[in-house]
């Protein structure tokens, strides 16, 4: 009966706002609507600034000013979260003021410059510099001294060479499905995919698995077929999402995004086919194993079934490494995605072990 009270009062004030039940309203503005940042002291905040000569995209989303700064370092190459964003974030805004980046030649970034002109700039190095650029940019524009930085998947490689050259600029730097030896990780990944393969009998798997052995190849070259061949497979056997068999769910979720048109999602493909190839060569090169020592904290966020960026080579690097303070929390339920797989113990973990660091810098009001 309540429910049928409240409905009916619901249409007597959609009829007297001259409004209908029955229109179908478009699912991007809903939910851009439903995550507007209302709060009096808020921010939200989207707009194209120039880092490195040329234009690159960002968000700055959170309900508090005063809350310390969360800059989120997208994987890939070039497959931006923010299109996605909507699916997790909204709670850190409580906690944070968070930027997100489409990083050069990735998403709204692709499409805001000359694909001729960015071309002989995509590198490892180059997107390095540009994290530190905009690292400065946030600490010049919000007025702070340091804030937190959170790399995914590629974007951990940006993350900890930004931890590397700056720590004096970073809280702490956290890690989600963390690189550290490429080249370890991606045999690591292959031979699980592989005996996943085995075990359930999948002949087509096995076959095509096994035709691109030497994966990496001997000289320590990743090439693009080949890492699309062992992404094929380690996405169907769950190594990319926990209990999942495709990607599907993610991109159909890009394509209601609040923040992202359906020329932008186009982007997200047209970037990612222009990046991989001239990134992968410097991707394949990633080796981490020599830093054994970090000026700032570092926490990994790991994924126990994650056959995508496998934890054995982190591992052994993180219980070698000095650091100010590290924690190495695993999610049990999850693979690479961690965002998507367990929002809510990625948010108890940013706001219990991360954050404090900057409320105990008196830095931020405490919540």
């Amino acid at each position: 009966m309540q429910r049928l009270v409240s409905m009916i009062s619901m249409a007597a004030i959609l009829a007297a706002a001259g409004g209908s039940m029955a229109a179908t309203p478009d699912p991007h503005a809903v939910l851009a609507e439903v995550g507007r940042i209302t709060s009096a002291n808020g921010i939200d905040e989207a707009r194209a600034v120039e880092i490195g000569g040329v234009q690159q995209w960002i968000t700055v989303r959170g309900r508090d000013r005063r809350n310390p700064i969360l800059l989120v370092i997208h994987g890939g190459p070039a497959s931006p979260e923010l299109a996605n964003r909507y699916l997790f974030e909204a709670p850190w805004t409580d906690y944070f003021t968070v930027v997100e980046w489409d990083q050069r030649g990735s998403g709204k970034t692709y499409e805001l410059n000359d694909p001729a002109k960015v071309a002989p700039t995509l590198s490892k190095a180059r997107i390095v510099q540009d994290a530190e650029e905009l690292t400065a940019y946030l600490r010049r524009t919000y007025h702070r001294r340091k804030i937190f930085v959170m790399g995914h998947s590629w974007g951990t490689v940006v993350g900890l060479s930004l931890a590397e050259r700056r720590p004096d600029w970073l809280y702490a730097y956290v890690g989600v499905g963390q690189i550290i030896n490429m080249q370890a990780g991606e045999k690591a990944g292959y031979a699980h995919t592989l005996a996943a393969a085995k075990k359930a009998g999948d002949q087509a798997a096995i076959q095509e698995l096994t035709a691109i052995a030497p994966y990496p190849d001997t000289d320590g070259t990743i090439e693009p077929e080949k890492i699309g061949t062992e992404r094929k497979w380690s996405i169907r056997y769950g190594g990319l999402t926990h209990g999942r068999t495709s990607f599907d769910y993610w991109e159909n979720a890009e394509r209601i995004s609040p923040d992202y048109s359906e020329q932008d999602f186009k982007a997200i493909d047209q970037g990612s086919g222009f990046s991989l190839p001239k990134l992968l060569p410097d991707l394949a090169k990633v080796d981490f194993d020599p830093m054994t020592r970090a000026g700032c904290p570092i926490f990994i966020f790991a994924g126990r079934y994650d056959e995508t960026t496998p934890s054995e080579p982190v591992q052994a690097w993180f219980q070698r490494l000095h650091a100010p303070k590290k924690r190495f929390v695993w999610f049990e339920n999850s693979a690479h995605m961690l965002y998507a797989e367990e929002p809510g113990r990625v948010l108890v973990h940013l706001v219990e072990d991360v954050r404090p660091l900057a409320v105990k810098a008196g830095d931020t009001a405490p919540n």
